[in-house]
């Protein structure tokens, strides 16, 4: 039995070319025209020997964001042997992304593999250390704002929409209705951590917040766990959906370390290291599973209590750290 070609690729490049699709697939695949709104390209260079000699060319196109722009090219349509033998073509410059045609209809389609470099028009949602408490720069989202409009003062812009005290249930309740009248074309969402704070009072707060993540709780157990993040599964996949519908990328940025020690309560909540790890855990499970770029946070305040305000909220030096980090692997 022939298997089915469940999947729809969009290429702008080289895999639309036959001798290319012969090596891949043992022949051409069935490919209708399509075009990209939204994008435009530009050239990468190619160094790996086996790419260069399926395609002839050491020089491929990447898309970027572009507003107004559109980019001509060609759905191919393939089994899951197939879409995995494009995967491994693909240099490591690129990962596979859902995207929405001109036509309206979404697949998937090979985007830079650092999500910020090629965005135009970004907004950032999420909780108090998005919206950079604690640093009159802005925060990290400051720093990035700064050195992604300074590549091109006319066109590039960054909106951070940030609300301290924000959970990703609130972020995902109300953010659709503020991203029409800012036409993004990427969504950095970064909250969750306060969705992962325990109860403060009572001595099976202080118990959860003594165990290790996965070892099981009084009063956060694992069914509680599963159930929490549950609910924060479905707040995501309103954000890719809601992402999807703008024609935007999604991007999760991941909770950064937290120094437990000097933490303090909010609102009767109180914020664990474990939690935190938990979270992370499974915002990056998440995100692998629905193919959304994650960047992960964790580690540039690792053990570096010094760049802490009060060890939740980063100082102003800790927002230039995650900055830097996010910046090194976003961009």
């Amino acid at each position: 039995m022939t298997e089915s070609r469940t999947h729809t690729l969009f290429s702008f490049g080289t895999l639309r070319d036959e001798r290319v699709q012969t090596a891949l697939f043992g022949g051409a695949v069935p490919t209708s025209p399509a075009a990209l709104a939204g994008y435009t390209t530009r050239p990468l260079k190619i160094t790996d020997p086996a790419v260069i000699a399926a395609s002839g060319l050491d020089v491929h196109l990447i898309l970027e964001r572009r507003l107004g722009a559109s980019v001509e090219g060609a759905v191919l349509h393939l089994t899951d042997q197939e879409l995995a033998a494009a995967d491994a073509y693909e240099v490591d410059d690129y990962t596979r992304r859902r995207v929405v045609l001109s036509s309206g209809a979404t697949t998937w389609a090979y985007l830079d593999a650092k999500p910020l470099r090629p965005a135009e028009r970004i907004v950032v949602v999420g909780d108090s250390i998005a919206y950079g408490r604690c640093d009159p720069r802005g925060g990290w989202a400051g720093h990035l704002a700064a050195a992604h409009i300074a590549g091109n003062e006319a066109e590039r812009r960054l909106f951070n929409l940030a609300v301290p005290g924000s959970t990703l249930t609130d972020v995902g309740e109300q953010t659709p209705a503020l991203l029409a009248a800012r036409r993004p074309d990427t969504l950095l969402v970064a909250a969750g951590i306060n969705d992962s704070a325990v109860p403060a009072a009572g001595t099976t707060a202080q118990a959860d917040a003594d165990l290790p993540a996965g070892s099981g709780s009084s009063s956060a157990s694992d069914s509680e766990e599963t159930a929490d993040f549950a609910r924060l599964a479905g707040s995501l996949d309103t954000l890719a959906a809601t992402a999807l519908g703008h024609n935007a990328r999604l991007v999760v940025a991941g909770p950064s370390w937290l120094d437990e020690d000097r933490t303090r309560e909010y609102e009767g909540l109180r914020f664990t290291r474990a939690r935190a790890l938990a979270l992370r855990a499974f915002l990056r499970a998440w995100c692998e599973a629905n193919h959304i770029d994650f960047l992960d946070l964790w580690e540039p305040l690792r053990e570096r209590t010094e760049l802490f305000v009060d060890g939740l909220h980063p100082s102003a030096e800790g927002h230039r750290a995650l900055y830097e980090h996010l910046d090194a692997l976003g961009r």
